[in-house]
């Protein structure tokens, strides 16, 4: 039996809608949400690292603290693969309400754990749970929404990442200015959780993965012979090599900038108090925000694979600005803003491309899993830096990471295929000659 199955005529499509509707509307808000509360409680982490390091009760180094973050991108290739599974068989709503009361329960544990052991457990937890999200809230998302609009609405959903970043410095910032104990900040992580489970329980099933599994069934294709199809397996090889690149390039560039920006001028950082290195994460994390939703609609025109190309390129000559404090303080603002710009300009074409990439029958798992799978051969990532800034300095650290990444994205990304605007539903393997669609 050919995994190729044709959509059958006559069920209606979004393309031709100039709007969205209520629960197109939901789903998006929810999966945008979702992930802004993500992303909000990983980079509570990244912020408050110094203050844990200083508290007497955890009595850890940089580099053991470090392995926080370590601990979280290890669990969530196995949370994707987890609710990844389970969404395939039952649809997405159950799996994504799940993982986002695990991941909000984990994350308002943190603000009571007594040791580093038991944070370390918590962080893994919260990544397993994390590890679910992305996947599900973008496949979800982009199932729902017409085809010829996803690069913009990408660009806004990846747009979450940078938004929880910039509620995470607002929130460090509060915080200190009210002196109150890192612990307090972990508190905050049930509000987004919260608006994210009230929008989707107002969310209806995939449409797409309702047809999908209908399909399927009354041709009698199973999830093993998608699977076992050659060109899904070589796809998924290529896709954890893209998403490795990406995940590096992401974490090399944002990951370490807070503690070089509050190290002292000694040390090759950039000497900031805590207050205005955190002033200087809202400026770049708002840069973040305008290039996701800029490349991302870009990419409708110029296409998925050069938009990504293109941006990790246009990083390569700011590296300078981003890298060496002596230039400046206004220098260094601007060059983390372009940096973030580019960086989270790649990752908005993201959503759109990966789901475009993925076969039908198994869009619950394969985004999620190509992406948390980069995300864990990433996760030395910053143990690798604070170990570069000791025996080289933070430029050094910043330089020799950031830029071979840059580069790596732009490679990979020309090298692999494309499915922009392929129709979701019912169809089994996409292929670069379904529906009008052509492989680049």
């Amino acid at each position: 039996m050919p995994l190729t199955v044709i959509r059958p005529s006559g069920l209606p499509r979004l393309s031709g809608l100039a709007g969205l509707s209520g629960d197109q509307r939901n789903s998006f808000l929810a999966a945008l949400l979702a992930w802004s509360m993500d992303t909000f409680d990983y980079f509570l982490v990244v912020l408050v690292l110094s203050d844990i390091a200083r508290d007497p009760s955890f009595g850890a180094s940089a580099t053991e603290l470090a392995f926080l973050t370590t601990a979280t991108l290890v669990m969530r290739p196995f949370g994707a693969l987890f609710f990844g599974i389970w969404a395939d068989r039952s649809g997405r709503r159950g799996p994504l309400i799940a993982d986002v009361l695990l991941y909000s329960g984990a994350g308002i544990l943190c603000a009571i754990a007594p040791n580093i052991t038991v944070l370390i457990i918590l962080r893994a937890v919260y990544g397993f749970g994390m590890g679910g999200e992305w996947g599900l809230g973008a496949a979800l998302a982009m199932e729902k929404l017409p085809p010829e609009r996803r690069g913009f609405f990408s660009g806004l959903l990846q747009e979450g990442y940078p938004l929880g970043y910039l509620l995470a410095a607002l929130a460090y910032l509060a915080i200190t200015a009210l002196g109150l104990s890192w612990r307090w900040i972990f508190v905050l992580s049930f509000l987004p959780a919260l608006a994210a489970l009230l929008l989707r329980r107002r969310v209806a099933e995939s449409e797409a993965w309702q047809d999908t599994r209908r399909v399927m069934r009354d041709n009698r294709i199973t999830v093993r012979d998608v699977v076992g199809d050659r060109s899904v397996m070589r796809r998924f090889g290529y896709l954890v090599v893209l998403m490795t690149a990406l995940n590096w390039m992401a974490h090399s560039a944002q990951d370490f900038y807070p503690a070089f920006l509050k190290s002292p001028a000694g040390n090759g950082g950039a000497g900031l108090h805590p207050i205005p290195a955190t002033w200087v994460t809202v400026c770049y994390a708002l840069g973040a925000i305008a290039g996701s939703v800029a490349f991302g609609t870009l990419s409708e025109r110029a296409g998925r694979r050069r938009t990504i190309a293109c941006a990790a390129a246009l990083g390569l000559p700011v590296i300078p600005l981003f890298v060496f404090p002596q230039n400046g303080l206004p220098l260094l603002i601007l060059g983390s803003v372009l940096m973030q710009f580019v960086v989270q300009g790649a990752w908005g074409v993201v959503p759109a491309h990966l789901t475009e990439m993925s076969p039908d029958a198994i869009r619950g798992s394969y985004p999620g899993v190509t992406y948390q799978v980069g995300n864990l051969l990433a996760s030395l990532n910053l143990p690798l830096q604070q170990y570069l800034a000791t025996t080289h300095g933070y430029p050094f650290a910043l330089a020799a990471t950031v830029g071979p990444t840059l580069l790596s994205v732009a490679v990979v990304t020309l090298l692999g295929p494309e499915f922009k605007g392929v129709v979701f539903g019912a169809r089994g393997v996409p292929r670069p000659a379904e529906n009008g669609v052509r492989g680049h």
